[in-house]
């Protein structure tokens, strides 16, 4: 071979080289643009997808903040008719307590009136609440009629000795009647036509016979302590 000719066989494969170098060198430009394109395709996809599934959670959280709300309004609607309830019931054993009550105060008042004994509605002086029952009303209706309080000491052993302040108290032997043992009892109408059911009406007759024949329950106490009656 001569040396024109190796030239051009070293030329022809230096060419060649360099075609295959070339050639690589754009393969490897081409299989890195292709990835590049895959990996952009990918984060595409992913970046999609996450968003898909963002919306999605998205759209369960407010489906479970409504379901949410939903229960609690029900929960609260329940609890509001559970508590009307209770109240219209409460309410209603209020009222048919208040009847029950009026009804037996008013079935006691006509047990009064028939029975006695009849209340009395005027005032207590404060010396007399040390007492009770007629003797307090007795203290209270003397000291009305005039008297002073003193007297209530000799008024008090007077009519304990003779009915023990006992509006009903009867005398077996005289049918004398009441706290004063009127004789008859129907004396007493004078004071009241409630005289026989009430310690009001039967102390204040007993205090008008006292004050007409003995001048004050201590003037009665002393002629019964001698005489053995008043």
């Amino acid at each position: 071979m001569t040396r024109p000719q190796r030239f051009q066989a070293v030329g022809a494969r230096v060419a060649s080289v360099t075609l295959l170098l070339a050639g690589a060198a754009g393969g490897f430009q081409l299989a890195q643009q292709s990835d590049a394109r895959e990996r952009s395709s990918a984060e595409a996809r992913q970046a999609v997808l996450a968003a898909e599934e963002a919306a999605v959670q998205r759209k369960a959280k407010h489906a479970a903040d409504r379901a949410a709300r939903a229960e609690s309004e029900q929960t609260a609607a329940l609890k509001a008719s559970s508590m009307a309830k209770t109240a219209a019931a409460d309410a209603r054993k209020l009222d048919a307590a208040q009847k029950r009550d009026t009804a037996e105060k008013k079935a006691a008042a006509a047990r009064a009136a028939l029975t006695g004994p009849v209340p009395y509605t005027g005032t207590i002086p404060a010396a007399c609440k040390s007492f009770s029952g007629s003797r307090e009303i007795g203290c209270a209706l003397m000291i009305k009629a005039g008297f002073g309080f003193g007297e209530f000491s000799c008024l008090n052993k007077l009519w304990d000795h003779e009915s023990g302040w006992n509006y009903k108290a009867t005398n077996p032997s005289s049918g004398a009647y009441g706290i004063p043992q009127a004789y008859p009892g129907s004396k007493m109408s004078s004071a009241g036509s409630d005289w026989r059911i009430s310690p009001a009406t039967q102390i204040e007759w007993g205090l008008g016979y006292i004050e007409g024949r003995y001048d004050s329950p201590c003037g009665a106490w002393n002629h019964f302590q001698s005489a053995g009656s008043y």
